[in-house]
């Protein structure tokens, strides 16, 4: 019997992508508003596209988590933006809108 650690893989590299993606969006909304979205769109269409061309399973899979995690983003980053108007994160005084 082989042991699949693929599973793990994917599970783990997963839970590392969403974490990751919590402070990019709190970042790029601070230094560049909401007017950075198309960045997280062209991201993930790249890396769904990547997905769809290697032939690599685990590849594949995190391809997809990727993409889909910088969809997730450009909707939160219009959330970030509402929670910077209620005053639960810090507003860049510096930034022009």
């Amino acid at each position: 019997m082989e042991i699949g650690f693929d599973g793990l893989i994917v599970g783990v590299a997963t839970f590392l992508i969403i974490g990751v993606f919590h402070p990019i969006v709190i970042k790029a909304e601070y230094y560049f508003g909401v007017r950075c979205w198309w960045v997280f769109l062209l991201a993930g269409l790249a890396s769904c596209v990547f997905s769809l061309f290697v032939n690599d399973m685990v590849l594949s899979v995190l391809g997809g988590v990727l993409g889909f995690s910088c969809f997730w983003s450009i909707g939160e980053l219009f959330e970030q933006r509402k929670r910077v108007t209620r005053g639960w994160f810090p507003k860049n005084e510096k930034r022009k809108d």
